[in-house]
């Protein structure tokens, strides 16, 4: 089950590439297994290390960032390519809650949903600005779908489909949402008339 979502205060990291695909997000080679369980370890694993396994030491993913660095910034397009559930499970299993983007892919968007991910959309000029700033701290408010800063240079609101964001407030999947109406679902059943 994923964790609830309400307001999520973290600092960025910012990929500022474009077309950032779910190969990128998580390479082919790792897809030998459907739990969700250790992949953060291949989460932009080709960004991360050289051939050889070697750590890359100027990368913007350094392993003492992920506590406190669970929002990323990416460039437009994000999550395009091949459908790939865990592309949002690798990010999650990497500790990242939200992803920024002026435009992210539909498909890796559906998926981000259901996983518990927050795909986040925002106009340019304060997309910019995050990516120009990175490292900065950030506010993403569900509840009343907003990004802010606590130093007020942004201000920004996002759309997400009103399902989706009851399922995140909530902590639920979409099968978690109707195991919850178990019992309005059983009263409604009681109510019913039958015909014989």
């Amino acid at each position: 089950m994923p964790e609830p979502i309400n307001v999520i205060t973290s600092r960025t990291i910012t990929l500022p590439q474009e077309n950032i695909d779910t190969d990128q997000i998580i390479p082919a080679r790792f897809l030998t297994t459907t739990t969700r369980s250790g992949l953060g370890a291949a989460a932009f694993h080709d960004w991360r290390y050289q051939e050889n396994g070697e750590a890359i030491s100027n990368t913007p993913f350094r392993e003492e960032d992920r506590a406190s660095h669970k929002i990323l910034v990416a460039g437009a397009n994000f999550g395009c390519g091949s459908s790939r559930e865990h592309a949002p499970w690798a990010l999650l299993d990497f500790e990242f809650k939200v992803v920024i983007s002026t435009k992210i892919a539909d498909i890796f968007k559906g998926n981000a949903l259901k996983n518990g991910l927050l795909p986040v959309e925002i106009d340019p000029d304060t997309h910019r600005y995050l990516i120009e700033n990175p490292g900065m701290e950030l506010i993403v408010d569900l509840a009343n779908l907003s990004v802010s800063s606590p130093n007020g240079g942004v201000n920004a609101n996002f759309v997400v489909e009103p399902f989706s964001r009851r399922c995140l407030l909530d902590g639920v999947d979409p099968m978690g949402h109707l195991l919850n109406q178990d019992a309005k679902i059983a009263a409604y059943e009681a109510r019913r008339v039958t015909y014989s």
